[in-house]
């Protein structure tokens, strides 16, 4: 297994038309999580990837668990709650680019996922665990089993990668900060983006945010940057890779997990540090050019066309 993850995946209803849900009638169904769409993002650019998690035993539950596995994902450790529903959450364009988000997750079955669910075998055949400051916001029990897997990761020198993505409605503890940095300690990379490093250590600057990461123990941070790209530092190499124009941007949820598939993916064929995060940026910008989380990430067809245009003949074959 290339990659594995940890996190919650539902249900994401999308009003039909722009303006204020009060007046929708009509929603596109479809589904979304931080963690899957990564996963699904780099499946899709051949790799192998594998989640952890919990799903309702509902019809929602069937609807997610389907879609992720059509999309090559290993799900062989997903589990089913009888007690707990499948989260959901909706999607509103106020405008284009203006997105709001509504979420009904609370007491879901990916909420009860504890420290058993979370197979040590399953984490030690995995080259990348990635995480995201999602998981661990969504309950104590969550939050040892994030922890669970970071100790089976550093037992058999399994590489962490972390986005802090940070969501402060779910956070219902004061320490939010002192555990996002405590995962941040174990990580060997980490993907911020600049709100995330203000919270984090008080500054915007994607220089002293990559310093201070990087003096926790990483060895590559990779700060986004939005349309402007990303700052990226390791211990010997730092430099700032461009954004990819776009001409209108549709539904900016989501870039950020395109950008952690690009990233990884990038490393994962032995890409350098530098094209490995413009195979973020481009990932990122794509997605953003789409309604929806996971419909925008390309293949590696796609991908080539988008950073390479003048290639077209090259990729269509």
């Amino acid at each position: 297994m290339d990659v594995v993850s940890i996190g919650e995946t539902m249900v994401l209803f999308t009003s039909e038309m722009q303006g204020l849900m009060r007046y929708a009638r009509n929603f596109s169904v479809k589904i979304a999580g931080a963690e899957t769409n990564t996963l699904i993002g780099l499946s899709r650019l051949g790799h192998q990837t594998g989640w952890i998690s919990k799903l309702g035993q509902d019809e929602f539950g069937e609807l997610v668990l389907s879609t992720v596995r059509g999309e090559g994902v290993n799900i062989s450790e997903v589990t089913r709650d009888s007690s707990s529903p499948t989260g959901i959450f909706f999607k509103e364009f106020l405008h284009d680019g203006h997105v709001r988000v509504h979420y009904y997750r609370a007491h879901s079955a990916a909420s009860r996922l504890e420290k058993r669910d979370i197979d040590e075998n399953y984490i030690r055949n995995a080259k990348y665990l990635y995480l995201t400051g999602i998981t661990p916001a969504l309950s104590g029990s969550c939050r040892e089993a994030v922890f669970t897997a970071i100790e089976y990761a550093k037992k058999y020198g399994i590489q962490i990668v972390f986005d802090p993505n940070i969501r402060k409605k779910l956070w219902k503890d004061a320490n939010a900060k002192e555990i996002i940095l405590r995962i941040a300690k174990e990580a060997d990379i980490v993907l911020p983006g600049m709100g995330e490093g203000d919270f984090l250590f008080g500054t915007s600057n994607p220089e002293m945010i990559s310093e201070h990461f990087l003096n926790l123990g990483s060895r590559l941070v990779a700060v986004k940057l939005g349309a402007d790209g990303a700052y990226f530092a390791t211990e010997n190499e730092k430099g700032t890779v461009s954004g990819y124009k776009i001409h209108r941007v549709i539904d900016p949820v989501g870039a950020g997990d395109g950008f952690a598939a690009g990233v990884l993916s990038g490393l994962l064929d032995h890409l350098n540090t530098r094209e490995a995060v413009q195979r973020g940026c481009a990932i990122g910008a794509m997605v953003a050019t789409v309604n929806g989380d996971i419909e925008g990430l390309p293949d590696k067809k796609l991908l080539r066309k988008f950073m390479n245009p003048e290639n077209v003949d090259e990729v269509s074959r």
